[in-house]
Order: structure tokens, then sequence, then C-alpha cells
């Protein structure tokens, strides 16, 4: 077999193996920021919409159905519920650094 034939399979291989590193890392970082979110805010509808690898960790973005507030204020009884959004910050080992309500889409 040539080198130039070996390079390409050695470089197909390497691109496999980060390929995996780099799904496993999303899939990770999903799962943490969704078990986060659920504790954190005693809610069981979280989505992962987005998942962004950074040189300092991950950023996530997240759907969280929860009791709206103006409903709540007014005293109704309703199953009525807000969408918001929130940003989760993660390390690179999958702490986390931060998370914060970015948005309330009702």
């Amino acid at each position: 077999m040539g080198s130039t034939k070996k390079n390409i399979i050695k470089n197909s291989a390497d691109q496999q193996k980060a390929a995996s590193q780099s799904l496993f890392g999303i899939v990770a970082a999903r799962e943490k920021v969704v078990s986060f979110l659920e504790d954190a805010l005693m809610q069981e509808s979280v989505k992962i919409v987005k998942v962004l690898k950074t040189e300092d960790g991950w950023e996530t973005l997240a759907e969280v159905y929860e009791e709206s507030a103006f409903i709540r204020e007014l005293g109704l009884q309703t199953r009525v519920k807000d969408k918001n959004l929130y940003e989760v910050k993660l390390a690179n080992d999958l702490d986390i650094i931060s998370f914060e309500k970015i948005s309330t889409l009702e």
C-alpha cells in the first residue's frame, strides 16, 4: 500500500475518532444540562435546542415550559405555560459555570 493511501486511511480514521468524541461530548453536555435544569427549576419539560463547543467549554440553549407568571399573579387556575429560553455554560469537564433565563416567549 502506498504512503498516500496510508495517509488517507489514517486521516479518515482520525476524523472518525474526532467525530465520535465530538458526538459523545455533545450528548454528554446535553444530558448534563437537562438534568441540571430539571433539578434547578423543578421542571420536566426541558428541550435542548443548541449545543456549541467553545474554547472554554460548552454553550447550550434550552427551552423550558414553566407555569405562566402572569396567570399565577392573577390567581387563575389554568394549564397555560410560558416557553422560556435558558443559556447554560459548561466547562470542558462539564461542570456548570453559569445559567440564566435569556428570554420568555409567551
